[in-house]
């Protein structure tokens, strides 16, 4: 998701050293008679393709040694494509970068946010899906642009990378919780006027706390212009997701990347961001600087972010 790390985190996942927790043992249940074309995937057990994970839902879980969520089923999805068996490894965000880093595992899911700093470590397949900036606010109350939260009562999880945007809204004040349930609890009882979470987050709390009486807002992106003089306001901008694999496994990710393209094109994509109660035109629709910030780093200047309605 989505979540979005701070800097501080990003730094320490990528040089963390770590043993990934195994949720499922190797053992000699690996598939039998893989075909040449997976084979030739080069993950580290042919046939099988291992995934660091968190549990974060309702992006990624781990429930019958299966990973359910958005980011489960299309990994799911795209491994039934590619003839790849999925066996997760429970982890927490340090470990899923770190796993990827030294080549432990053949890929990470789960709303990693791609930054050029992080595909200097590893892969980026394209964009699963984008992540608009959601706020939770209380029935009755609309926020639309970051002049609206002027001197608002915000809320976050500490770490996010909100803190900073938050801090650099004037007049407003900064509620940091350990955990979302936190500022939720302080929306529906009056003490936060807005809570800037992963948008399936908020969807997902809607359903399981009516008692709150909350909803889900998209706040407007702030201009270029806005950007350029706080620059901590690009993380109220939307940001591209993706999943993120060793350097060296090259075949498996323009593999992964091309499923994922097709899951915009058939269909497939919107049916699943829509079964989590997303919305995909918020979700499945890049902005313009998608494109300019991978031009030319970790894609040609020719590539076209993948969107629904091309």
């Amino acid at each position: 998701m989505i979540r979005v790390r701070s800097l501080a985190v990003a730094l320490s996942a990528m040089l963390m050293i770590s043993t990934v927790a195994a949720c499922s043992s190797d053992g000699d249940d690996s598939p039998k008679n893989v075909s040449a074309k997976t084979a030739a995937l080069g993950t580290l057990t042919p046939g099988v393709i291992k995934v660091a994970v968190q549990p974060y839902a309702p992006y990624t879980s781990v429930q019958g040694g299966k990973i359910v969520g958005l980011d489960g089923d299309i990994l799911a999805y795209v491994a039934k494509k590619l003839g790849l068996q999925v066996k997760p490894q429970v982890t927490d965000f340090a470990g899923m970068l770190a796993g990827v880093q030294s080549r432990r595992v053949d890929i990470t899911v789960g709303g990693v946010a791609w930054s050029a700093d992080r595909q200097k470590q590893g892969l980026f397949t394209d964009p699963p899906y984008y992540s608009p900036p959601a706020m939770a606010v209380r029935s009755g109350k609309t926020y639309k642009t970051v002049d609206d939260l002027k001197g608002l009562n915000l809320g976050t999880v500490e770490g996010y990378v909100w803190v900073k945007s938050i801090q650099s809204v004037p007049g407003a004040k900064l509620h940091a919780y350990p955990d979302a349930t936190g500022v939720f609890d302080d929306l529906g009882a009056g003490r936060v006027d807005v809570g800037f979470l992963d948008p399936l987050i908020i969807i997902a709390a809607q359903k399981q706390r009516p008692e709150l009486k909350i909803r889900t807002e998209y706040l407007t992106p702030p201009t270029a212009a806005e950007v350029k003089a706080k620059p901590a306001y690009a993380y109220f901008q939307p940001y591209q997701t993706g999943f993120y694999l060793p350097k060296q496994a090259t075949k498996l990710e323009k593999a992964i990347s091309a499923q994922i393209d097709a899951m915009y094109t058939n269909g497939e994509m919107a049916k699943l961001v829509k079964k989590y109660g997303g919305d995909p035109e918020q979700f499945l629709k890049p902005a313009a600087d998608v494109a300019t910030a991978r031009r030319g780093v970790d894609r040609p200047s020719s590539w076209t972010p993948p969107s629904i309605g091309q």
